[in-house]
Formats: C-alpha cells, sequence, structure tokens
C-alpha cells in the first residue's frame, strides 16, 4: 500500500498550503506524500515565507513548488484547509482538517514565523495520526 497522499488547500496557493507543503516533505516524507493548491493561482509563491522558510529551514520552495489548481494535483486521501475566513474553496469533498490559520501576506515577520511554527506543529500531530 502506498503513502497517503495530503493536499493543503487555500484560496491562492501562495503562502500557507505552500508553507504546508514544504514543511510535509522536509518532515513526513516517510508517511505521507505532501501537495498543495487552491482555487486561484499566483504567480509566485509570497516572497515573504520563501525568505522565511529559508532563513529558518534551509529549504528553498521555489526550487520544486508553485501555485498549483486543485486540478493539477492528486486526488487525496486526506485534505486539509489552511482557514475559511477568506471563504472555504470546494473541493468536490468535506475537508477532513481545518487548521484555522490566519493569513500572514503582508503582516510582520513575527507573524510569519508564528503561522509556520503552527504549520509545523500540525504537521507533527498529522505525522503522528497517519503512522
Amino acid at each position: 500500500m502506498g503513502k497517503k497522499k495530503v493536499a493543503f488547500i487555500c484560496v491562492h496557493n501562495s503562502c500557507r498550503s505552500q508553507i504546508a507543503e514544504a514543511l510535509g516533505k522536509y518532515y513526513a516524507a516517510d508517511v505521507f506524500e505532501s501537495y498543495s493548491a487552491g482555487t486561484e493561482t499566483k504567480p509566485q509563491i509570497n516572497q515573504d515565507a520563501v525568505r522565511i522558510m529559508k532563513e529558518m529551514y534551509g529549504i528553498d520552495m521555489e526550487k520544486e513548488q508553485y501555485s498549483k489548481l486543485i486540478s493539477d494535483i492528486p486526488s487525496p486521501d486526506i485534505a486539509i484547509s489552511m482557514g475559511c475566513n477568506v471563504g472555504c474553496p470546494f473541493i468536490g469533498r468535506k475537508f477532513d482538517y481545518n487548521w484555522e490559520l490566519d493569513d500572514p501576506t503582508g503582516k510582520t515577520d513575527e507573524e510569519f514565523i508564528s503561522t509556520v511554527k503552527k504549520i509545523e506543529k500540525n504537521i507533527f500531530e498529522l505525522k503522528n495520526a497517519i503512522k
């Protein structure tokens, strides 16, 4: 049996879902495959998110990741919403989890780092739940 596919979903697929995909690959590649997507795309990943992930983990999200639509990724076993304060995207099924993370776009580095830390904690919890 193959590893579970986990999809991290938010509207623009440029910040929180990209961070979750990167940290999922970084910490949990042995347990699940990580994908991220949105109902709309952005021309590039949030540059503050890119910079902070490089500073915190040495991960270059722009090397292997790009903004993509839900239709561009494999059908997930587990679908996680990053937070529906901007209107939940419809993905053809219910979400398994809603992490209810505020979008740090345009906010301070401290708020970005706080969001990254919450995502990191959630990734570890998810990894333990799937194991």
